[in-house]
Protein backbone atom coordinates (compact mmCIF):
# COMPACT_ATOMS: atom_id res chain seq x y z
CA UNK A 1 0.00 0.00 0.00
CA UNK A 2 1.03 3.13 -0.81
CA UNK A 3 1.09 6.40 1.24
CA UNK A 4 0.58 9.90 -0.33
CA UNK A 5 4.05 12.01 0.69
CA UNK A 6 2.91 15.67 1.94
CA UNK A 7 5.82 18.28 1.33
CA UNK A 8 6.24 21.05 3.97
CA UNK A 9 5.51 23.49 1.41
CA UNK A 10 2.58 21.77 0.21
CA UNK A 11 0.83 21.99 3.88
CA UNK A 12 -1.79 24.72 4.48
CA UNK A 13 -1.65 27.08 7.59
CA UNK A 14 -4.75 26.66 8.77
CA UNK A 15 -4.12 29.14 11.86
CA UNK A 16 -3.30 31.83 9.50
CA UNK A 17 -5.94 31.44 7.36
CA UNK A 18 -8.21 31.49 10.51
CA UNK A 19 -6.72 34.12 12.18
CA UNK A 20 -7.53 36.49 8.32
CA UNK A 21 -11.51 34.80 8.57
CA UNK A 22 -11.61 35.78 12.28
CA UNK A 23 -10.89 39.21 10.85
CA UNK A 24 -13.46 39.36 8.04
CA UNK A 25 -16.12 37.79 10.00
CA UNK A 26 -15.14 40.67 12.58
CA UNK A 27 -15.47 43.30 9.97
CA UNK A 28 -19.09 41.80 8.48
CA UNK A 29 -20.78 41.85 12.14
CA UNK A 30 -19.79 46.22 12.41
CA UNK A 31 -22.64 48.32 11.67
CA UNK A 32 -20.33 50.93 11.64
CA UNK A 33 -16.80 51.00 10.90
CA UNK A 34 -13.40 53.05 11.53
CA UNK A 35 -11.36 55.30 8.68
CA UNK A 36 -8.60 52.31 9.33
CA UNK A 37 -11.13 49.37 8.95
CA UNK A 38 -12.30 51.17 5.75
CA UNK A 39 -9.07 51.28 4.11
CA UNK A 40 -8.23 48.18 5.24
CA UNK A 41 -11.48 46.93 3.22
CA UNK A 42 -10.67 49.00 0.01
CA UNK A 43 -6.64 47.53 0.22
CA UNK A 44 -7.92 43.74 0.54
CA UNK A 45 -11.16 44.22 -1.92
CA UNK A 46 -8.79 45.92 -4.63
CA UNK A 47 -5.81 43.43 -3.74
CA UNK A 48 -8.54 40.47 -4.12
CA UNK A 49 -10.01 41.09 -6.91
CA UNK A 50 -6.38 41.47 -8.79
CA UNK A 51 -4.98 38.31 -7.49
CA UNK A 52 -7.50 35.87 -6.59
CA UNK A 53 -11.26 36.90 -8.53
CA UNK A 54 -10.05 38.68 -11.79
CA UNK A 55 -8.40 41.13 -12.53
CA UNK A 56 -10.53 42.79 -15.44
CA UNK A 57 -12.90 43.80 -12.75
CA UNK A 58 -10.77 46.78 -12.02
CA UNK A 59 -10.04 47.31 -15.36
CA UNK A 60 -14.12 47.71 -16.28
CA UNK A 61 -14.48 49.76 -12.84
CA UNK A 62 -11.64 52.38 -14.07
CA UNK A 63 -13.69 52.86 -17.93
CA UNK A 64 -16.53 53.91 -15.46
CA UNK A 65 -15.57 55.92 -12.93
CA UNK A 66 -12.49 58.73 -12.84
CA UNK A 67 -9.00 58.69 -11.97
CA UNK A 68 -8.77 56.04 -8.65
CA UNK A 69 -12.20 55.91 -8.00
CA UNK A 70 -12.40 52.26 -9.01
CA UNK A 71 -11.24 51.24 -5.42
CA UNK A 72 -14.92 52.41 -4.51
CA UNK A 73 -16.13 49.22 -2.44
CA UNK A 74 -19.98 48.87 -1.37
CA UNK A 75 -20.53 48.81 1.94
CA UNK A 76 -23.91 49.21 3.29
CA UNK A 77 -27.58 50.28 1.44
CA UNK A 78 -30.74 51.30 2.30
CA UNK A 79 -34.19 52.19 1.16
CA UNK A 80 -33.15 54.03 -2.61
CA UNK A 81 -29.74 54.22 -1.64
CA UNK A 82 -26.37 52.42 -0.72
CA UNK A 83 -22.94 53.94 0.88
CA UNK A 84 -19.65 52.74 -0.06
CA UNK A 85 -16.41 52.01 2.69
CA UNK A 86 -15.81 55.80 2.97
CA UNK A 87 -19.00 56.76 3.59
CA UNK A 88 -20.11 58.45 0.01
CA UNK A 89 -23.67 58.02 -0.22
CA UNK A 90 -25.43 56.67 -3.79
CA UNK A 91 -28.90 57.25 -5.33
CA UNK A 92 -28.88 53.80 -6.86
CA UNK A 93 -30.63 54.12 -10.65
CA UNK A 94 -28.92 50.97 -11.79
CA UNK A 95 -30.58 48.65 -9.33
CA UNK A 96 -28.82 45.63 -9.26
CA UNK A 97 -30.06 45.52 -13.08
CA UNK A 98 -33.49 45.18 -11.67
CA UNK A 99 -32.96 43.07 -8.36
CA UNK A 100 -34.31 46.13 -6.33
CA UNK A 101 -37.78 46.86 -7.38
CA UNK A 102 -38.71 46.48 -4.01
CA UNK A 103 -36.07 48.58 -2.35
CA UNK A 104 -32.87 48.04 -0.68
CA UNK A 105 -33.25 45.38 2.31
CA UNK A 106 -36.89 45.94 2.72
CA UNK A 107 -38.22 45.44 5.76
CA UNK A 108 -41.09 43.07 5.05
CA UNK A 109 -38.99 40.87 2.54
CA UNK A 110 -36.14 41.05 5.30
CA UNK A 111 -38.48 39.87 7.95
CA UNK A 112 -39.91 37.00 5.91
CA UNK A 113 -36.45 35.70 5.37
CA UNK A 114 -35.49 36.05 9.03
CA UNK A 115 -38.69 34.56 10.11
CA UNK A 116 -37.99 31.39 7.62
CA UNK A 117 -34.26 31.72 8.49
CA UNK A 118 -35.19 31.25 12.24
CA UNK A 119 -37.00 27.60 11.91
CA UNK A 120 -35.16 26.27 8.75
CA UNK A 121 -33.08 27.65 5.74
CA UNK A 122 -32.76 24.91 3.13
CA UNK A 123 -34.88 22.17 2.77
CA UNK A 124 -34.54 18.38 3.25
CA UNK A 125 -35.03 17.53 -0.66
CA UNK A 126 -36.92 14.56 0.05
CA UNK A 127 -39.93 15.86 2.44
CA UNK A 128 -42.31 18.18 0.64
CA UNK A 129 -41.43 21.77 1.17
CA UNK A 130 -44.62 24.10 1.60
CA UNK A 131 -43.48 27.10 0.47
CA UNK A 132 -42.64 26.07 -2.82
CA UNK A 133 -46.38 24.82 -2.81
CA UNK A 134 -47.57 28.31 -1.67
CA UNK A 135 -46.02 30.34 -4.13
CA UNK A 136 -46.56 28.20 -7.26
CA UNK A 137 -50.04 29.04 -6.17
CA UNK A 138 -49.88 32.58 -6.24
CA UNK A 139 -47.43 33.00 -9.09
CA UNK A 140 -50.41 30.98 -10.89
CA UNK A 141 -53.21 33.61 -9.77
CA UNK A 142 -51.06 36.82 -10.43
CA UNK A 143 -49.37 35.39 -13.46
CA UNK A 144 -51.39 36.14 -16.83
CA UNK A 145 -53.38 34.22 -19.24
CA UNK A 146 -53.29 30.61 -18.50
CA UNK A 147 -49.96 30.08 -16.82
CA UNK A 148 -50.34 27.62 -13.96
CA UNK A 149 -47.46 25.63 -13.26
CA UNK A 150 -43.69 26.97 -11.85
CA UNK A 151 -40.57 25.65 -11.61
CA UNK A 152 -38.26 28.01 -9.52
CA UNK A 153 -34.40 28.48 -10.18
CA UNK A 154 -31.89 31.33 -8.60
CA UNK A 155 -31.13 33.15 -11.57
CA UNK A 156 -32.44 34.51 -14.63
CA UNK A 157 -30.00 32.62 -16.75
CA UNK A 158 -31.30 29.07 -15.03
CA UNK A 159 -34.79 30.47 -15.36
CA UNK A 160 -34.15 30.54 -19.88
CA UNK A 161 -32.42 27.57 -19.46
CA UNK A 162 -35.43 26.02 -17.75
CA UNK A 163 -37.57 26.97 -20.68
CA UNK A 164 -35.85 26.17 -23.44
CA UNK A 165 -35.91 22.67 -22.09
CA UNK A 166 -39.43 22.52 -20.93
CA UNK A 167 -40.42 23.95 -24.54
CA UNK A 168 -37.97 21.34 -26.72
CA UNK A 169 -39.71 18.72 -23.83
CA UNK A 170 -43.19 19.67 -25.00
CA UNK A 171 -42.49 19.36 -28.66
CA UNK A 172 -40.34 17.39 -31.17
CA UNK A 173 -39.60 20.74 -32.68
CA UNK A 174 -36.08 21.74 -33.28
CA UNK A 175 -36.04 25.24 -33.87
CA UNK A 176 -36.20 28.06 -32.34
CA UNK A 177 -36.61 31.72 -32.62
CA UNK A 178 -34.40 34.73 -30.75
CA UNK A 179 -34.18 38.47 -31.60
CA UNK A 180 -31.25 40.47 -32.40
CA UNK A 181 -29.74 42.84 -29.46
CA UNK A 182 -31.60 40.37 -27.36
CA UNK A 183 -30.27 39.22 -24.02
CA UNK A 184 -31.39 36.29 -22.05
CA UNK A 185 -28.45 34.90 -19.75
CA UNK A 186 -24.47 33.79 -20.44
CA UNK A 187 -25.19 30.11 -19.81
CA UNK A 188 -24.82 27.83 -22.65
CA UNK A 189 -28.60 27.71 -23.30
CA UNK A 190 -29.63 30.72 -22.87
CA UNK A 191 -26.20 32.44 -24.19
CA UNK A 192 -27.34 30.41 -27.47
CA UNK A 193 -30.36 32.68 -27.62
CA UNK A 194 -28.59 35.85 -26.45
CA UNK A 195 -27.61 37.90 -30.03
CA UNK A 196 -24.53 39.76 -28.31
CA UNK A 197 -21.45 38.65 -30.36
CA UNK A 198 -19.01 39.57 -27.96
CA UNK A 199 -20.43 37.10 -25.53
CA UNK A 200 -21.12 34.38 -28.08
CA UNK A 201 -17.93 34.28 -30.06
CA UNK A 202 -15.44 32.44 -27.27
CA UNK A 203 -17.78 29.64 -26.98
CA UNK A 204 -19.26 29.06 -30.65
CA UNK A 205 -20.30 26.67 -31.87
CA UNK A 206 -23.52 27.29 -29.61
CA UNK A 207 -26.77 25.25 -29.55
CA UNK A 208 -27.76 24.20 -32.78
CA UNK A 209 -31.47 24.88 -33.77
CA UNK A 210 -31.80 28.60 -33.01
CA UNK A 211 -32.10 31.56 -34.97
CA UNK A 212 -31.92 35.50 -34.88
CA UNK A 213 -34.59 38.20 -36.57
CA UNK A 214 -34.36 41.64 -35.84
CA UNK A 215 -36.34 43.05 -32.68
CA UNK A 216 -39.76 44.85 -34.13
CA UNK A 217 -39.92 43.28 -37.59
CA UNK A 218 -42.79 41.19 -37.87
CA UNK A 219 -42.28 40.50 -41.60
CA UNK A 220 -39.26 38.88 -41.34
CA UNK A 221 -40.16 36.99 -38.36
CA UNK A 222 -43.13 35.77 -40.31
CA UNK A 223 -41.03 35.30 -43.17
CA UNK A 224 -38.47 32.56 -41.19
CA UNK A 225 -41.24 31.21 -39.79
CA UNK A 226 -42.49 30.02 -43.23
CA UNK A 227 -39.06 29.29 -44.41
CA UNK A 228 -38.00 27.02 -41.31
CA UNK A 229 -41.97 25.28 -42.02
CA UNK A 230 -41.30 24.90 -45.94
CA UNK A 231 -38.03 23.01 -45.26
CA UNK A 232 -38.98 20.77 -42.30
CA UNK A 233 -37.72 22.49 -39.73
CA UNK A 234 -40.71 23.93 -37.71
CA UNK A 235 -40.37 26.74 -35.04
CA UNK A 236 -40.86 25.17 -31.41
CA UNK A 237 -40.66 28.46 -29.89
CA UNK A 238 -40.06 32.13 -30.17
CA UNK A 239 -38.14 33.41 -26.76
CA UNK A 240 -38.26 37.18 -26.72
CA UNK A 241 -37.71 40.29 -23.94
CA UNK A 242 -41.26 42.22 -23.97
CA UNK A 243 -38.90 45.56 -23.63
CA UNK A 244 -35.09 44.86 -24.39
CA UNK A 245 -32.96 45.78 -21.69
CA UNK A 246 -29.87 44.76 -22.31
CA UNK A 247 -30.04 45.84 -25.78
CA UNK A 248 -30.59 49.41 -25.01
CA UNK A 249 -34.53 49.91 -23.24
CA UNK A 250 -35.76 48.83 -27.11
CA UNK A 251 -39.60 48.89 -26.85
CA UNK A 252 -41.49 47.09 -29.23
CA UNK A 253 -43.34 48.20 -31.86
CA UNK A 254 -47.50 48.59 -31.50
CA UNK A 255 -49.19 45.87 -32.28
CA UNK A 256 -45.83 43.96 -32.34
CA UNK A 257 -46.08 41.57 -29.72
CA UNK A 258 -49.82 40.67 -30.44
CA UNK A 259 -48.56 39.90 -33.81
CA UNK A 260 -45.59 37.46 -32.49
CA UNK A 261 -48.72 35.73 -30.62
CA UNK A 262 -50.67 35.50 -33.37
CA UNK A 263 -47.90 33.53 -35.69
CA UNK A 264 -47.27 31.39 -32.98
CA UNK A 265 -50.66 30.50 -32.73
CA UNK A 266 -50.81 29.93 -36.47
CA UNK A 267 -47.82 27.94 -36.99
CA UNK A 268 -48.07 25.88 -33.67
CA UNK A 269 -44.67 27.16 -31.73
CA UNK A 270 -44.83 28.48 -28.32
CA UNK A 271 -44.31 31.91 -26.79
CA UNK A 272 -41.83 32.26 -24.02
CA UNK A 273 -41.91 35.62 -22.59
CA UNK A 274 -38.39 36.68 -21.15
CA UNK A 275 -39.28 39.19 -18.08
CA UNK A 276 -35.99 38.71 -15.88
CA UNK A 277 -36.14 42.52 -16.06
CA UNK A 278 -39.59 43.81 -16.99
CA UNK A 279 -41.31 41.05 -14.69
CA UNK A 280 -42.35 42.41 -10.97
CA UNK A 281 -44.10 46.01 -11.32
CA UNK A 282 -41.03 47.21 -13.46
CA UNK A 283 -42.36 48.74 -16.67
CA UNK A 284 -45.78 50.07 -14.90
CA UNK A 285 -47.81 46.74 -14.96
CA UNK A 286 -46.74 43.24 -12.57
CA UNK A 287 -45.79 41.94 -16.00
CA UNK A 288 -44.86 43.61 -18.64
CA UNK A 289 -47.02 40.61 -20.54
CA UNK A 290 -50.18 42.68 -19.03
CA UNK A 291 -48.67 46.17 -20.64
CA UNK A 292 -48.84 44.67 -23.97
CA UNK A 293 -51.90 42.63 -23.63
CA UNK A 294 -50.22 38.91 -25.00
CA UNK A 295 -50.10 35.91 -23.06
CA UNK A 296 -47.01 33.88 -22.94
CA UNK A 297 -47.13 30.04 -22.65
CA UNK A 298 -44.10 30.08 -20.96
CA UNK A 299 -42.51 33.07 -18.69
CA UNK A 300 -38.93 33.82 -17.18
CA UNK A 301 -39.02 35.73 -13.90
CA UNK A 302 -35.64 36.12 -12.20
CA UNK A 303 -33.80 39.58 -10.74
CA UNK A 304 -36.26 41.24 -8.31
CA UNK A 305 -38.31 38.14 -7.57
CA UNK A 306 -36.10 37.55 -4.76
CA UNK A 307 -36.74 41.24 -3.27
CA UNK A 308 -32.75 42.15 -3.38
CA UNK A 309 -32.67 39.95 -0.63
CA UNK A 310 -32.26 35.76 -1.85
CA UNK A 311 -31.56 35.64 -4.93
CA UNK A 312 -34.94 33.55 -6.71
CA UNK A 313 -36.10 32.90 -9.86
CA UNK A 314 -38.80 30.95 -11.62
CA UNK A 315 -40.17 29.42 -14.91
CA UNK A 316 -43.92 29.33 -15.31
CA UNK A 317 -45.94 27.54 -17.91
CA UNK A 318 -49.03 26.60 -18.55
CA UNK A 319 -49.90 23.20 -17.94
CA UNK A 320 -49.87 22.02 -21.47
CA UNK A 321 -46.56 22.81 -22.19
CA UNK A 322 -45.39 21.75 -18.42
CA UNK A 323 -46.86 18.30 -18.15
CA UNK A 324 -43.68 16.94 -20.07
CA UNK A 325 -42.39 17.42 -16.66
CA UNK A 326 -44.76 15.34 -15.13
CA UNK A 327 -43.85 11.17 -15.82
CA UNK A 328 -40.28 12.25 -14.57
CA UNK A 329 -40.35 15.63 -12.60
CA UNK A 330 -36.33 15.07 -12.22
CA UNK A 331 -35.62 15.39 -16.08
CA UNK A 332 -34.50 19.31 -14.16
CA UNK A 333 -33.71 19.90 -11.04
CA UNK A 334 -31.76 22.37 -9.36
CA UNK A 335 -30.65 21.93 -6.03
CA UNK A 336 -31.21 25.30 -4.24
CA UNK A 337 -34.18 26.65 -6.68
CA UNK A 338 -37.34 26.74 -4.65
CA UNK A 339 -35.49 26.71 -1.34
CA UNK A 340 -37.57 28.24 1.83
CA UNK A 341 -35.37 31.39 2.15
CA UNK A 342 -36.27 32.22 -1.58
CA UNK A 343 -39.65 31.46 -1.13
CA UNK A 344 -40.61 33.59 1.97
CA UNK A 345 -38.67 36.36 0.03
CA UNK A 346 -40.77 35.87 -3.42
CA UNK A 347 -43.38 35.76 -1.05
CA UNK A 348 -43.22 39.22 0.59
CA UNK A 349 -42.03 40.40 -2.59
CA UNK A 350 -45.17 39.61 -4.00
CA UNK A 351 -46.91 41.22 -0.87
CA UNK A 352 -45.20 44.59 -0.91
CA UNK A 353 -45.67 44.84 -4.65
CA UNK A 354 -49.41 44.48 -4.10
CA UNK A 355 -50.17 46.15 -1.18
CA UNK A 356 -47.77 49.06 -1.80
CA UNK A 357 -48.95 49.46 -5.46
CA UNK A 358 -45.84 49.42 -6.83
CA UNK A 359 -46.52 49.02 -10.15
CA UNK A 360 -48.72 51.66 -10.34
CA UNK A 361 -45.97 53.73 -8.85
CA UNK A 362 -43.69 52.79 -11.19
CA UNK A 363 -45.94 53.93 -13.96
CA UNK A 364 -46.44 57.24 -12.24
CA UNK A 365 -42.89 57.87 -11.30
CA UNK A 366 -41.74 56.74 -14.52
CA UNK A 367 -43.57 59.16 -16.86
CA UNK A 368 -42.39 61.96 -14.53
CA UNK A 369 -38.87 61.15 -14.38
CA UNK A 370 -38.98 60.49 -18.24
CA UNK A 371 -40.86 63.55 -19.25
CA UNK A 372 -38.28 65.49 -16.99
CA UNK A 373 -35.00 63.76 -18.63
CA UNK A 374 -36.52 64.42 -22.01
CA UNK A 375 -36.88 68.05 -20.83
CA UNK A 376 -32.89 68.26 -19.59
CA UNK A 377 -32.30 66.72 -22.78
CA UNK A 378 -33.78 69.35 -25.36
CA UNK A 379 -31.14 71.71 -24.72
CA UNK A 380 -28.37 69.04 -25.43
CA UNK A 381 -29.32 67.26 -28.46
CA UNK A 382 -26.15 67.51 -30.10
CA UNK A 383 -25.26 64.91 -26.99
CA UNK A 384 -28.28 63.07 -26.43
CA UNK A 385 -29.93 61.21 -29.22
CA UNK A 386 -32.88 59.46 -27.00
CA UNK A 387 -34.77 59.20 -24.09
CA UNK A 388 -36.93 56.20 -23.86
CA UNK A 389 -38.62 53.85 -21.70
CA UNK A 390 -41.94 52.16 -20.28
CA UNK A 391 -42.29 52.89 -16.04
CA UNK A 392 -39.09 52.90 -14.08
CA UNK A 393 -37.06 51.54 -17.18
CA UNK A 394 -35.65 54.39 -19.33
CA UNK A 395 -32.62 53.89 -21.42
CA UNK A 396 -30.68 57.29 -22.33
CA UNK A 397 -28.67 56.95 -25.54
CA UNK A 398 -26.00 59.38 -26.63
CA UNK A 399 -24.93 60.16 -30.00
CA UNK A 400 -21.54 58.31 -28.88
CA UNK A 401 -19.82 56.07 -27.04
CA UNK A 402 -17.49 58.17 -25.42
CA UNK A 403 -20.18 60.54 -24.52
CA UNK A 404 -22.01 57.61 -22.42
CA UNK A 405 -18.88 57.12 -20.97
CA UNK A 406 -18.24 60.78 -19.91
CA UNK A 407 -22.10 60.83 -18.70
CA UNK A 408 -22.14 57.73 -16.46
CA UNK A 409 -19.14 58.72 -14.91
CA UNK A 410 -19.95 62.22 -14.08
CA UNK A 411 -23.37 60.90 -12.90
CA UNK A 412 -21.08 58.31 -10.20
CA UNK A 413 -19.19 61.03 -8.83
CA UNK A 414 -21.90 63.12 -8.20
CA UNK A 415 -23.32 60.26 -6.34
CA UNK A 416 -25.89 58.70 -8.92
CA UNK A 417 -25.40 55.00 -10.32
CA UNK A 418 -26.77 54.48 -13.47
CA UNK A 419 -26.74 51.22 -15.12
CA UNK A 420 -24.25 51.15 -18.30
CA UNK A 421 -23.23 48.13 -19.83
CA UNK A 422 -19.46 47.35 -20.48
CA UNK A 423 -20.10 46.69 -24.31
CA UNK A 424 -22.62 49.66 -25.14
CA UNK A 425 -22.35 52.71 -23.14
CA UNK A 426 -24.08 54.64 -26.10
CA UNK A 427 -27.13 54.00 -24.34
CA UNK A 428 -27.41 53.43 -20.37
CA UNK A 429 -30.19 52.37 -18.14
CA UNK A 430 -32.11 54.25 -15.34
CA UNK A 431 -34.00 51.77 -13.13
CA UNK A 432 -34.02 52.36 -9.61
CA UNK A 433 -36.19 51.13 -6.98
CA UNK A 434 -39.46 51.15 -7.50
CA UNK A 435 -39.82 52.92 -4.20
CA UNK A 436 -37.63 55.87 -5.23
CA UNK A 437 -38.82 59.16 -3.93
CA UNK A 438 -39.79 62.32 -5.79
CA UNK A 439 -37.42 64.49 -4.03
CA UNK A 440 -34.76 61.53 -4.81
CA UNK A 441 -36.10 61.64 -8.87
CA UNK A 442 -35.57 65.61 -8.63
CA UNK A 443 -32.24 64.71 -7.66
CA UNK A 444 -31.08 62.89 -10.18
CA UNK A 445 -32.61 64.96 -13.02
CA UNK A 446 -30.64 67.88 -12.04
CA UNK A 447 -27.54 66.24 -11.46
CA UNK A 448 -27.88 64.82 -14.81
CA UNK A 449 -28.88 68.27 -16.00
CA UNK A 450 -25.43 69.34 -14.38
CA UNK A 451 -23.25 66.69 -15.93
CA UNK A 452 -24.66 67.44 -19.59
CA UNK A 453 -23.96 70.82 -18.81
CA UNK A 454 -20.57 70.75 -17.69
CA UNK A 455 -19.92 68.04 -20.21
CA UNK A 456 -16.80 69.66 -23.05
CA UNK A 457 -17.06 66.15 -25.15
Amino acid sequence: MSTVQTSNSDKKNYDEINDYIKKVLAIIEKQEITTEEGDWIIKETVNGFREHVNPGFLEYRKTVTKDTQFAAVEWSDSGSRFKDVSGKEYIDCLGGFGIYNVGHRNPKVMKAVKDQLNRQALHSQDLLDPLRAMLAKILAKLTPGKLKYSFFVNSGTESVEAAIKLAKMHSERKTFIATTRAFHGKSLGSLTATAKGVFRKPFLPMISGFRHVPFGDIEMMRKTMESCELIGEPVNAIILEPIQGEGGVILPPDGYLKQVRELCNEFGALLIFDEVQTGMGRTGKMFAAELYDVEPDILCLAKAFGGGIIPAGAVVATEEVFKGLFPNPFMHTTTFGGNPLACAAAIATINVLIEEKLPERAEEVGEYLLKKLQDVALAHQDKVLEIRGKGLLIGVEFHSDEIGYEVSKGLFDNGVLVAGTLVNSKTFRIEPPLTISYDEVDEVINKFKIVLESLTV
